[in-house]
């Protein structure tokens, strides 16, 4: 008999991966081998993209192709533009970018093809566009123009060109390069598992990341940092927070950015990011949203024992950043294009369908009755 799996299939191997080492106790994450830290230190997104994409960093001449291809494919189908303004000022970011991959997976002369050098062909186009999708989304619900890509910067540097309209500092785009390379992998998570399940039917990678989106828009997943910033919104100041804290464990209020389903200790990419959170305050001239962050943290930590996860920092290093907190959880989706793209070139490369079993706690068996002797019993 198969052992019953725990709830949300925790402690279950699901699969085989080459591509994200996570060590829970210890608090390491490796990217094909390599340590978080040093490709936050060293590396850039799209560099990253292709070691995810390969499994092995690019020499020059590989790195100088893959950033060819990323800055050739920037800009999406104008359908995209079309879609965004039906769906209105009011839609979800995420709703809408969901149905924008969908729809560019529909207009893919490639679509049907599964085979690898397809699909890293098509993820490529996902990660070039995914960035444009979002900041362009954003403009159009602001009641803008989107901004045309310029393809001679980088991702992260087009990024916030696109969204505000003008060119950002160097130190920016390294703050926002950074959090991309954080974010854009993390083993077998929920919107991952949702896009390999859909991979494993061989159906094509636009309708695999299209199912990770809809996971990854679920406040439990993606959505967490934006609770994190409505949290640091209602505390009063970084000397009033262990109060206001303790008062909202007493009411078992959910904290949001604390504890990790992996991580028995802090998460290596909240580390990181606490250091961004106050780097990026310091050069705006305002550190209350890192103070704020830092309180808590102490503060949760203290009364609870639980580490802060990727969620916590990234809120209040956004938020210096400039960017609204309606698109949180869209710069998430940008960023692990990257590893969803990475693992349905996986799932396709030795496939299996994936189909678990699961545990009946139904009623036993028992005899049909016809409708007429159901109504004849409730009229008796």
């Amino acid at each position: 008999m198969v052992a019953a799996a725990k709830g949300g299939l925790e402690g279950v191997v699901a699969g085989v991966s080459a591509l994200c080492d996570i060590d829970g106790r210890t608090g390491r994450l490796l990217y094909c081998g390599y340590d978080i830290a040093d490709l936050a230190e060293h590396s850039s997104f799209e560099e990253t993209a292709y070691l995810l994409w390969h499994g092995e960093l690019p020499s020059a001449e590989d790195l100088g192709d893959v950033r060819r291809q990323l800055r050739e494919q920037r800009e999406p189908h104008p359908a995209v533009w079309d879609l965004a303004r039906a769906a209105g000022a009011d839609a979800n970011p995420m709703s809408v970018l969901r149905s924008q991959v969908s729809l560019l997976g529909a207009l893919d002369p490639e679509a049907g093809d599964v085979s690898e050098a397809a699909n890293r062909r098509k993820a490529a186009r996902l990660v070039a566009q995914t960035g444009t999708l979002v900041a362009g989304t954003e403009r159009i619900q602001q009641g803008l123009a989107p901004v045309a890509p310029r393809p001679e910067l980088s991702l992260a540097a087009d990024f916030l060109h696109m969204l505000r309209g003008d060119a950002p500092d160097a130190e920016e785009v390294r703050a926002f390069d950074v959090a991309l390379v954080l974010h854009a992998e993390h083993g077998m998570n929920a919107s991952t598992f949702a896009a390999r399940v859909t991979a494993a039917t061989l159906s094509d990678m636009h309708s695999a990341v299209t199912s990770a989106i809809g996971a990854l828009k679920g406040p439990l997943h993606g959505g967490a940092n934006e609770r994190v910033m409505e949290l640091l919104r209602e505390l009063p100041s970084a000397e009033a927070t262990p109060a206001a804290v303790r008062e909202m464990l007493e009411q078992k209020r959910r904290i949001m950015g604390f504890g990790h389903r992996v991580y028995r200790t802090e998460d290596p990419r909240a580390t990181i990011l606490r250091r961004w959170s106050r780097r990026l305050g310091e050069r705006a001239g305002d550190t209350r949203w890192y103070e704020l962050t830092l309180a808590l943290d102490h503060t949760v930590r203290e009364e609870k024992g639980l580490y802060p996860n990727v969620d916590l920092y990234s809120a209040s290093a956004y938020t210096s950043l400039g960017l609204p907190q309606r698109i949180f959880t869209p710069i998430f989706a940008m960023s692990r294009m990257a590893g969803w793209t990475a693992n349905v070139i996986e799932q396709h490369r030795d496939n299996r369908l994936i189909r678990p079993d699961s545990d009946y706690v139904g009623p036993a068996p028992r005899e049909y009755v016809p409708l007429e002797a159901r109504a004849a019993a409730l009229t008796a």
